[in-house]
């Protein structure tokens, strides 16, 4: 089938890789060998921060008594619907436990991990949505400490709807320390604080650098680029909307990536021709982001049916992807590579965003063709055990020992041997590879 790229984008997320491992790499060293000094040293270069690394109960309900009382019922919806989910996948899990033969038992067990640190961007845009993404997934997984960490901002601190929601949400922990030197501080066990055994959360270049650094050291939900958005449109699509959800997306960032894929040219045409003013009427720095994503990220490509546009939006594997056409289900069934879906009108990226419940925090760049989004799983380590009696595990040591011996790992072998001499002395075993 051909396809027609009516806008080819002219750089990918690849384009902009700057080389930022070897700055990562000295402070990640630096801050592990000089511990909260160093730590705070760089809070103050890059955070121009001074003031408590560690919030205090009284800073946090200073910061909660600024939010207003609308944003905190706005919060807390979006806090429940995200709990309630949570609980949700969480009930998918189970332990588990099957007699493999008769009196050998094998099961499973899920564990949260200890120690979730959540990292909660603060720059440009104050992501409240982040904080509730993040620490209440942890809290339903029941981690034992949740530490939130979010970038101060010059002689204010963290964003006081950030601390209010990380504190609604569960977090043991607020801490006033951005980029890096936040990732490290919670991965070190910095200030007091238990060493994470998770990383999770969006972030900055540096941040997402860091995090793949220590990954090994940590566990970490993905290694995250520019996040990115797809839509699938067709003839029934309302133009309007589809470019007013295109520009929603593009504003993230001047390299998140927007795609629209459709098998109608006229709609093509029409939200390409919407989109620059719908960008124009935006407040000047998300312009200036939106623009850029627009002009350099964004494609528009017209397929001949919608077989191939659901096939090339499995070969993009969006982290975002949106559903604007007719027999929905058709396409809820047949598509299978995306971080999260929007199916239909009434429905946008945007809510996933910000308070529907289902997590933002989502595979980017083509992960999703193997991976799904941060979810209460993710703070959960699926572990296996096994029970026998001695009479059940006779076929298994005879098993064992043949096969060992036919790997040459005689050792495995011989741990076999010796529990079939002491439990049925007198038996004579082949226990030779030839069997």
């Amino acid at each position: 089938m051909t396809r027609e790229y009516l806008k080819k984008a002219q750089l990918t997320s690849k384009s902009d890789a700057s080389d930022v491992h070897e700055t990562v790499q000295a402070i990640l060293a630096d801050i592990e060998a000089g511990g909260d000094a160093k730590a705070k040293e760089y809070a103050a270069k890059f955070d121009k921060y001074d003031g408590n690394i560690i919030l205090t109960a009284e800073e946090i309900e200073a910061a909660a008594a600024q939010v207003p009382e609308k944003l905190k019922a706005d919060i807390r919806f979006a806090h429940d619907n995200v709990r309630r989910f949570a609980e949700a996948q969480k009930s998918t899990l189970s332990d588990v436990e099957v007699e493999i033969v008769p009196g050998f038992i094998a099961g499973q067990k899920a564990i949260p991990v200890d120690t979730a640190g959540c990292y909660v961007p603060g720059g440009r845009y104050s992501h409240i949505a982040s904080a509730i993404m993040t620490v209440t997934t942890a809290k339903v997984a029941g981690c034992k400490h949740i530490v939130a960490t979010s970038p101060p901002r010059p002689g204010v601190g963290v964003a006081p709807a950030i601390i209010y929601a990380a504190h609604i949400c569960g977090a043991d922990t607020i801490m006033a320390l951005g980029g890096v030197q936040g990732v490290a501080a919670m991965s070190f066990g910095l200030f007091g604080l238990p060493k994470a055994n998770i990383l999770v959360g969006p972030g900055n270049q540096f941040v997402a650098e860091a995090k793949r650094i220590l990954f090994g050291r940590v566990g970490i939900d993905m290694i995250a680029g520019p996040t990115d958005s797809l839509i699938l449109a067709d003839k029934t699509a309302d133009a309007h909307i589809v470019a007013t959800d295109l520009v929603s997306q593009a504003e993230h960032g001047y390299n998140s990536p927007v795609w629209l894929v459709t098998n109608d040219r006229d709609l093509a045409e029409n939200v390409m021709s919407l989109v620059p003013g719908l960008i124009d009427d935006l407040p000047e720095t998300n312009r200036e982001n939106a623009t850029a994503a627009w002009r350099d990220y964004a494609e528009v490509i017209i397929c001949e049916d919608r077989e191939d546009m659901a096939a090339c939006s499995d070969e993009y594997a969006p982290e975002h992807l949106t559903v604007q056409a007719d027999e929905l289900d058709w396409w809820k069934n047949r598509l299978t590579c995306y971080g999260s879906l929007f199916v239909g009108e009434e429905t946008t990226v945007s809510y996933g965003d910000k308070a529907t419940g289902t997590n933002h925090v989502l595979p980017t760049s083509g992960a999703a063709s193997y991976t799904g989004g941060l979810s209460v799983h993710k703070y959960m380590k699926i572990v296996t055990w096994q029970q026998a009696t001695r009479e059940g595990s006779r076929g298994v040591a005879e098993a064992t020992a043949r096969i060992s011996r036919l790997e040459g790992m005689e050792g495995h072998a011989r741990a076999a041997d010796v529990r079939l001499a002491k439990y049925f002395p007198g038996e004579n075993f082949d226990l030779s590879a030839d069997g």
